[in-house]
């Protein structure tokens, strides 16, 4: 039998290409540091693309599947402006090739179409040495360690195997999110649920905005997103917000995450909202009304070129390869990557080098113009000419759209 690939992270990029491994026959082993499936909430909606998503779920054998879990209705979108006026507003008539599914579903889908056992759980990667002539080992917070011919880090923004390849690192972007939820918003929440509408909201300005997005039945996930500096949410009372950040913080899709400190979570939600004294009300409802506590999520990213000089036995996909401030591309992207690693490696039987270099050249290329474009939107989203930059992309109006 074939040494398994080794991928570090069982995120939807290293699911992808176990699944797609399995598809061609080739055994892989991921290690995860959660300790079960179920040990966190899998973050929110996400809107599986027609050129990147979509074909890697293909190339796994489950687009079929996928197409089941998709929630109807949600790729509505509409645009506020701060006092609630509707700026922009476009229906999900069933024909967008965005939909949407919800990323735990999308896990679970990738998890059970995996032969048992092949995901390794409570097992957090704490280094990586090089052992020669392209072997790697791999140290567990356990104690226990793995060598291997081919590692993947599949393991995020805090990757503890993009060392052995880069010495880059992320860095703040100067934005952060602050996540909260309201449940059965229908009945509990009328106005709120009546301004996000059926899909996604968005109300920007310069330097902020709240973005919401409806999940199943009446649940609001909202992300108010404000230009400050790492210090100022610390100020704002959430706990180590201002301190060092890295692989000991616990990550969310959008970099570490920090929970509402001591003050409490209505402190903390009413300091976020006073960012918007003066808008809707039914807008900073989405905060102040949250009935989970408000956790922060900072934006990291890695440089928008981020390559390395081929390295034997080893190579890096999703957030691991290319952190971007989210443009609704992250989960894409990490899922065509874990195919197209796949498929390069299923087409180099017994080549392994060849089929990195492939693969790492062709995801070099579109990973740089993701990044180019993820900068682009948050200009339009959160810049000088907010929110008028992004209704022009709506609406093809504007340069770039």
């Amino acid at each position: 039998m074939r040494t398994p690939v080794t991928i570090i992270g069982a995120g939807l990029g290293g699911l992808t290409l176990a699944r797609v491994l399995h598809v061609h026959g080739i055994p892989a082993a991921v290690y995860e540091a959660e300790a079960s499936p179920a040990a966190r909430t899998q973050g929110g909606m996400l809107d599986i693309h027609e050129h990147n998503g979509q074909p890697a779920l293909r190339e796994a054998g489950l687009y079929e599947e996928f197409r089941a879990l998709v929630l109807e209705g949600r790729e509505a979108t509409r645009a506020l402006a701060a006092d609630g006026t509707v700026l922009f507003e476009e229906a999900d008539d069933g024909t967008g090739g965005r939909p949407e599914v919800l990323r735990g579903e999308l896990r679970r889908l990738l998890l059970e179409s995996l032969p048992a056992g092949t995901v390794r759980w409570g097992r957090k990667a704490n280094a990586v040495r090089a052992l020669g002539e392209g072997r790697h080992e791999v140290t567990f917070a356990d104690g226990t360690a793995v060598a291997t011919g081919l590692l993947v880090g599949a393991d995020g923004a805090w990757s503890r195997v993009r060392p052995v390849l880069s010495a880059a690192v992320p860095a703040y972007t100067g934005t952060s999110f602050v996540e909260t939820y309201l449940y059965d918003a229908d009945t509990r929440h009328p106005a709120a649920a009546k301004a996000v509408g059926g899909g996604a909201m968005f109300a920007l300005a310069p330097g902020k905005g709240i973005q919401a997005h409806r999940e199943t039945g009446g649940t609001l996930h909202t992300y108010v997103a404000l230009r400050r500096p790492r210090e100022w949410f610390a100020d704002a009372g959430f706990t180590g917000a201002a301190g060092s950040v890295g692989p000991a913080g616990p990550a969310g899709p959008a970099g570490p995450a920090g929970p509402a400190g001591p003050a409490g979570p209505a402190a903390v939600a009413a300091r976020i909202a006073a960012e918007f004294d003066g808008w809707a009300p039914e807008l900073t409802a989405l905060i102040t009304d949250g009935e989970s506590a408000p956790v922060l999520r900072p934006l990291y990213a890695l440089p928008a070129d981020h390559r390395w000089d081929r390295v034997p036995g080893v190579t890096l996909l999703g957030d691991a390869a290319h952190l971007m401030i989210p443009n609704g591309e992250g989960a894409n992207l990490a899922m065509y990557d874990g195919a197209e690693l796949g498929k390069a490696l299923a087409a180099h039987p017994g080549d392994t080098e060849a089929a990195l270099t492939a693969y790492e050249q062709a995801m070099f290329l579109r990973s740089a113009a993701e990044a180019a474009e993820a900068a682009d939107l948050h200009e339009r989203m959160f810049g000088d000419d907010s929110p008028h930059g992004l209704i022009a992309m709506f609406t093809g109006a504007g340069a770039g759209a």
